[in-house]
């Protein structure tokens, strides 16, 4: 049989390339979802675990949905909240660290940070709450100073590793100082400056627990509780929960990380 010129006959390497097409997007797609079908699988399995026992008044009180959804409401208020707060304060603090010639400055901002950072997290939260009052507020401003030098050493060093070349081309171009900030070396330095507020994210989600000492509520209550009463299937939902809710909101800031990242990096 004769072929013409007008048909087209597939090479080897296109063939190839088609059938693992498929192949290469799988595992991105499976490492976007692995996260969520693990916490899933692990949800549903403390759920029948749970529906499984035989609760006592004290468990059936808290093992409830309206109880549970309070309290997880109150826990993702207080670190969320924090996370933004650090946001808002540490990464002004880390420009104006990275644009002061002052040794002394940039220690005394770096060297108060690592305070709340080495202090234990328990540590924090009962000082704060001795000196001022118990409640909300203060569980708010023991995370703030917690999660606060994550991001201020990422912001620190996001702005100094983009290129000086870069920033001379840009001021070349005409811009003024505050647009090369804005413009160039904050898209630049994003990636690193995300991190950084992932980690707080995370070390907020786990430290909130401790927030039910000074009576601020969250999911540390079901944890205090099931030890103190030594209800252990409250214990671990507690603990389950906190958890994936550590899991789902790494996951969600690594997906925002992906999406505000800019083009080559």
């Amino acid at each position: 049989m004769t072929m013409t010129t007008d048909q087209v006959v597939p090479s080897a390497t296109t063939v190839l390339q088609t059938q693992r097409a498929p192949r290469r997007r799988m595992p991105t797609l499976l490492r976007r979802t692995m996260p969520l079908i693990v916490v899933a699988l692990v949800l549903l399995a403390t759920f029948l675990w749970v529906s499984s026992l035989e609760l006592d008044s004290i468990e059936q009180r808290t093992l409830n949905g309206d109880y549970i959804i309070a309290r997880i409401g109150e826990h993702l208020v207080l670190s969320i909240l924090a996370a933004v707060l650090v946001a808002i304060l540490a990464i002004p603090a880390g420009i104006a660290v990275s644009r002061s010639r002052s040794r002394v400055f940039r220690a005394t901002v770096i060297g108060i940070a690592n305070i709340g950072q080495a202090t234990p997290a328990i540590g924090v939260v009962i000082l704060l709450a001795i000196v001022w009052q118990t409640g909300f507020t203060t569980a708010l401003v023991a995370l703030v100073v917690y999660s606060f030098l994550p991001v201020l050493q990422n912001t620190i060093t996001g702005l100094a590793q983009v290129d000086a070349s870069i920033k001379e081309s840009a001021r070349g171009m005409g811009m003024r100082p505050a647009q090369v900030l804005r413009r160039v070396e904050l898209p630049l330095a994003s990636p690193v400056i995300l991190a950084g507020l992932r980690t707080a994210l995370v070390f907020a989600v786990g430290v909130a627990t401790v927030a039910t000492f000074i009576n601020a509520g969250g999911l540390g209550d079901m944890i205090i509780n099931g030890l103190k009463l030594q209800r252990y299937p409250v214990l671990v939902v507690g603990a389950v929960l906190v958890a994936s809710i550590a899991v789902l909101i790494d996951w969600a800031a690594g997906l925002v990380e992906e999406i505000v990242r800019p083009k080559g990096l």
